[in-house]
């Protein structure tokens, strides 16, 4: 049996087939410096409230898959951040039978909200195949997650340190749809351009919502993907952030970072060549996907 322990406030929402949206712990421990880290947490919360709502960030503390976070475990993620596991698919055995705290990757957080029968996920942006990965064979899980695991995730499109054009093709191959909230090109996180089309455009939550509905109705498994752009006042210039992330890339090769640690240095790195304007935006992306993860929850849980 599953060690799951959820929230008393998630469990009177799934009791009660209410509104619910989960959240990722990565983002807390090693996608942003502290104090952002637990700010944002706590606004990406009070945000999906707002929009009628129930949040539930998602860890393993001490070994207990943990969905919904009080405030001492937030910190705890938040602050011990060099004792809390980057935890994906392949890593939950380990930290579970060590008893170890893990923040869970987009992948991870999927298996979780699977497991407690949350539908919806809001995040920053999904990992993806990284640049030469034709050779490195360095490939996101998040990819084959989506690919079989039954939660919709909405985001901010892949993030732009990865070479999108391969990872819209190996969603494709996956069978994962994604769709383009009010766009038919890729979000490419930090900037709302990017050179490649999206076959699925939606304009509202409701249509969002009806189309998860569809899928469901054809038994079709596997997740789908919502790419939600970056709001306009904090999106970059394509060229402006492409030549942040050339930087990071060659500074991150001349060290020789390899693995699960490429994106939290090539995310730090950007901060300090962009002067701290990329944590901005990266917050300002989030709080626009929770909100929108809510509305669609909502539609959905109102046509159920």
């Amino acid at each position: 049996m599953v060690n799951l322990k959820i929230h008393p406030e998630v469990q009177k929402a799934l009791d009660n087939h209410l509104p619910i949206v989960a959240l990722e712990s990565t983002i807390i421990s090693h996608g942003m410096p502290y104090p952002q880290n637990i700010e944002t947490a706590k606004e990406c919360e009070a945000i999906i409230r707002k929009h009628g709502a129930t949040p539930a960030t998602i860890a393993i503390i001490d070994g207990v898959i943990t969905v919904g976070l009080t405030n001492e475990e937030l910190e705890k993620i938040a602050i011990e951040t060099k004792h809390v596991y980057k935890t994906s698919r392949r890593d939950f055995p380990y930290v579970i039978s060590q008893k170890l705290d893990g923040a869970l990757t987009v992948s991870g957080t999927m298996i979780a909200a699977k497991l407690a029968n949350i539908k919806f996920f809001a995040t920053g942006g999904i990992g993806g195949v990284h640049r030469g990965g034709e050779t490195s064979m360095d490939i996101s899980a998040d990819l084959d997650e989506l690919g079989k695991t039954d939660v919709t995730v909405i985001c901010a499109g892949a993030k732009s340190i990865l070479d999108l054009g391969k990872t819209l093709e190996y969603l494709e191959t996956k069978g994962v749809p994604v769709i383009g909230y009010q766009t038919k090109k890729l979000p490419a996180f930090y900037t709302r351009e990017s050179n490649f089309d999206l076959d699925f455009k939606l304009d509202t939550p409701e249509a969002i919502a009806d189309f998860i509905l569809s899928k469901e109705s054809l038994h079709l498994s596997g997740g789908t993907l919502v790419c939600n752009p970056i709001p306009e006042k904090y999106s970059f210039p394509k060229k402006l952030i492409d030549d942040a992330i050339d930087q990071a890339l060659a500074d991150m090769e001349s060290l020789g970072v390899k693995g699960k640690e490429t994106t939290p240095f090539l995310l730090k790195r950007i901060v300090e060549i962009t002067g701290g304007k990329s944590l901005e935006a990266n917050i300002a992306l989030v709080y626009n996907n929770c909100k929108l993860a809510a509305q669609i929850s909502k539609a959905y849980t109102e046509r159920k």
